[in-house]
Formats: structure tokens, C-alpha cells, sequence
């Protein structure tokens, strides 16, 4: 996959860049401006602001990390935007871009499209999301047509369709599918390809992958968001529960200085199976797995409860929420 540009941004690879660039500056600008609040804007945002920069982070949606749990999000702002020396403008878009000294900025309103505002920055990182880079690769001569963004068609099995039927020894893995933009969603898929080539049936779990965001603290989810789950209750018509727990009661946490953080469980009330689970926190991108597998093996709070977890690790933040969701936490 390569970066996606808006239309209306210029870039030049100095001044306006996306993450490739964002990577091998040879000095640091003094105010950079960030379109995007997902994980590379954060991750971005994180980085300069701690080596010094003054951030301004734009986005377009209404709400900051729209594509994270609400509890999260929230959390994260309060922890890795408000202490720091980063702006945040919600519900603009950058509609034009101007690479130079100064860069120039114009932004609009989202809903509007009406200018409300021109920034002058050192530099500016459009951090708004990969697309497929799925061009001339001849597919038109087998039949293959992308989706309206690029995207390969694709079904369980990662056979590349045509006209709704796979395409003779033809497989796609990876970003080019548009299941999960992840370098281990990719393994995963590759994995499961080799296998259902050697006439293994096999299919990606997607629920069960999990993501990560490398802020301080770390923030990483795998499965459903609380509002997700609770759509998915609507219309298969059971009940959500969610609990949380906080990582100022974690021994260890404490120990290590570093006691500020929750873990999410989602689950669903009349089974128990766990639907998602979101942490933000020391060391979170490790403890996610444990979630995951549960995920996975669509476990129960009810049997996980009863798990024993050494003490004192940061382990016990799940271990805290799943007897909080069967009432012994």
C-alpha cells in the first residue's frame, strides 16, 4: 500500500509529507502540523512532541481518533494530547496545502466546506490512511477488477475472484486485500493461503487480530468497540456488557511509575463470549494477546474469570475486568 493524499495537498517531501517521509527528516521543524488523529497521526504526534515540536493536530471527523473506543480515545487525549504542547482542530478539513516557508494550511469546515481558518506551520504530515497500490499489475488480463478504492476482491479463502468466482491459482494477501492494513493481518493471510493452496481449508479470524498503537502509554484493541458490539446486538438481538478496570490498582504499574491507564472488556451478557478488549497503558501491546487468543477461541468471562495470573504483573488489569463482568471484581 502507499499513502493516501487528499486531493487539494500538495507534497513535497520536506515541508508536506506523509509517514515515509515523516521517518528520515534530517531536522526537526518547530511547529508541525498533523492532518489525521489515527495511528500514525498519534504515533507521529507522540514522537515530534516529546523530541520538542509544537503539534496541531487536524481532523476532519468530529471527535479526536474516531476510529478508536470512545473510553479510549478519551483517555488518550487526556494522557497523550492535553499535557502536551499539541492544538487539535476537530471537524475541519485541510482543503488545501501549500508546501513552503511557511506552509500554508487552509481549512474548511467538514460539513460546510466554508474556510474557517489559514495556518502558517514549519511543516505538515498528512497522516490520513494507506490505499492499495494495486496498479498495473495486469489483472485485466485475467479478468480481475478492483473495488471503486483499488482494493482486490478476495473471498474466505484469499482466492482472487472474477465475476464473483475465484481465479485459477491466483491469491492476494496483505494491504491489497483491504481486510485488515496490518504487517501481522498480512502473515496471517499468507499463512492461510499456503495452506488452503496444499488443500488445507483455512480462514483468517479477523475478529481475533489484534492492533496497536506505539504511543506512551501504548494503546492496542483487538475485536469490537463497545458501540460496534452493541450493534451487532441489535440486529442479532442480545445484550452488550462492557467493564473496565485502571492500572493506578496494578501493583506492578505502580511499581514502575507508570500507574495511569484501563483495560476494556466487551462482551456479551447472555453467553459471556468476550467481543472486544481495548487498553491503553504500560506495556499494552503485549497484553492485548492474552485477549486475543481469548477472542479467538470465543471464550467466555465466565471461564476466564477462574484463570490464575501471577501477581504482581500488569496481567492482572484483565484479570481484574473479567471477574468485574461475572461480579466477583
Amino acid at each position: 500500500s502507499i499513502p493516501w493524499v487528499p486531493p487539494g495537498i500538495e507534497i513535497d517531501g520536506k515541508t508536506v509529507f506523509t509517514s515515509d517521509d515523516g521517518i528520515k527528516l534530517e531536522s526537526l521543524p518547530p511547529w508541525v502540523a498533523i492532518i489525521g488523529s489515527g495511528y500514525i497521526g498519534l504515533e507521529f504526534s507522540d514522537v515530534y512532541s516529546a523530541l520538542g515540536c509544537e503539534i496541531t493536530m487536524i481532523e476532519a471527523l468530529p471527535e479526536l481518533m474516531p476510529g478508536f473506543d470512545r473510553d479510549i480515545a478519551k483517555i488518550a487525549e487526556r494522557i497523550l494530547i492535553t499535557p502536551r504542547d499539541i492544538e487539535t482542530k476537530v471537524g475541519v478539513l485541510a482543503q488545501k496545502v501549500i508546501p513552503g516557508s511557511p506552509v500554508v494550511i487552509e481549512l474548511a469546515d467538514a460539513k460546510t466546506k466554508e474556510v474557517v481558518d489559514v495556518l502558517e506551520v514549519d511543516a505538515c504530515l498528512v497522516a490520513t490512511g494507506r490505499i492499495p497500490y494495486t496498479q498495473n499489475l495486469g489483472l485485466e488480463s485475467v479478468g480481475v477488477e478492483t473495488d471503486r478504492r483499488g482494493f482486490l476482491p478476495v473471498n474466505d479463502k484469499l482466492a482472487v475472484l472474477s465475476a464473483g468466482e475465484p481465479v485459477p491459482h491466483l491469491w492476494a494477501i496483505g494491504d491489497a486485500t483491504g481486510k485488515m492494513m496490518l504487517a501481522h493481518a498480512a502473515s496471517a493471510q499468507g499463512i492461510a493461503t499456503v495452506e488452503n493452496i496444499c488443500g488445507r481449508d483455512r480462514v483468517v479470524d479477523y475478529r481475533s487480530i489484534p492492533a496497536a498503537a506505539f504511543t506512551h502509554p501504548e494503546i492496542s484493541f483487538v475485536g469490537l468497540t463497545e458501540s460496534a458490539a452493541k450493534e451487532l446486538g441489535k440486529e442479532e438481538g442480545f445484550e452488550v456488557g462492557a467493564v473496565r478496570t485502571y492500572f493506578k490498582g496494578n501493583s506492578k504499574a505502580i511499581a514502575e511509575g507508570e500507574a495511569d491507564g484501563i483495560a476494556k472488556v466487551v462482551y456479551r451478557k447472555d453467553t459471556g463470549e468476550v467481543l472486544g478488549v481495548h487498553i491503553i497503558g504500560l506495556h499494552a501491546s503485549d497484553l492485548i494477546h492474552e485477549a486475543s487468543n481469548a477472542i479467538a477461541a470465543r471464550q467466555s468471562v465466565h471461564s476466564l474469570a477462574y484463570l490464575v495470573h501471577a501477581h504482581p504483573t500488569l496481567s492482572e488489569v484483565l484479570d481484574e475486568a473479567y471477574k468485574r463482568a461475572v461480579g466477583h471484581g
